[in-house]
């Protein structure tokens, strides 16, 4: 999506053009790495894999701190300029929701594990998503049930923030503001735009904490998931997380732009 020269760009925007093509960097580096040691056994003996999953996670925390470094304009946050469209609509508190992740996984996994019953491959030759264990399975489902529980809590505060838009004191300003407007009265402006201000400044500050927790939660989830699974598997997983995340905005690019 192009930005007109004369139109406000968030910065924020220019952050997240260099995180996308920081992802991609890392997804290439990933889908190079999970090829070469698709059939090896050193994967769990080699320091550049760890180390290249541990970036690829660091760039989503990075992400993430940004998020919360920039909070302070948190309504940009909330509908975030640099997002198009067919993202927007997948926003969960300013971003995707956690259990997103696992939905993810078992996606992948069930892809993975399809494309080798079709091809015949032998399972002692494939230990991508396909071939999760019984334990992995358990600490997954887990893990999914722990999240669903979390994301209900901010939910649930976030429904309480909102309903409060027509709480008593939103409803009495409203109603002081509408009266002067009708009267013509402006010497009480003055007054009545710091009690506004201050009201609202009450529920951006609740905005941020929403915003914050959610975040935490994404990442904690995102974190918990590559924890479960093998060096090889969590490459395959931060691929699909990676390829997802590249093509949806492409996708809204494309669908914005006609």
């Amino acid at each position: 999506m192009t930005t007109p020269e004369n139109t406000y760009r968030h910065p924020f925007h220019s952050f997240f053009d260099c995180w996308l093509v920081e992802l991609n960097n890392n997804l290439e580096k990933l889908v190079s790495a999970a090829n070469h040691h698709h059939e090896d056994d050193d994967i769990n003996d080699d320091p550049d894999s760890y180390s290249l999953i541990d970036k690829a996670v660091g760039h989503y925390e990075e992400y993430y701190k940004a998020k919360s470094d920039g909070a302070n304009d948190v309504l940009s946050m909330f509908l975030p300029p640099w997002l198009t469209t067919l993202e927007d609509s997948f926003l969960w508190i300013g971003g995707w929701r956690p259990t997103t992740a696992v939905h993810l996984l078992y996606s992948k996994s069930g892809i993975q594990l399809e494309a080798r019953l079709a091809d015949l491959v032998p399972q002692l030759n494939c230990r991508d998503l396909g071939d999760l264990t019984s334990n992995q399975m358990k600490r997954i489902d887990e893990l999914q049930k722990k999240t669903i529980g979390e994301e209900r809590v901010i939910s649930e505060k976030m429904a309480r923030l909102q309903e409060s838009a027509a709480d008593t004191s939103m409803v009495d300003l409203s109603n002081m503001e509408s009266e002067m407007i009708r009267k013509n009265e402006y010497h009480g402006r003055k007054d009545s735009d710091e009690k506004v201000e201050s009201a609202l400044n009450g529920k951006n500050d609740k905005l941020v904490e929403m915003l914050r927790m959610a975040d935490g939660l994404r990442i904690e989830t995102l974190k918990s998931v590559v924890e479960i699974l093998t060096p090889l598997q969590a490459m395959y997983f931060l691929i699909a997380a990676a390829e997802l995340h590249l093509r949806l905005h492409d996708w809204g690019m494309k669908k914005d732009a006609a």
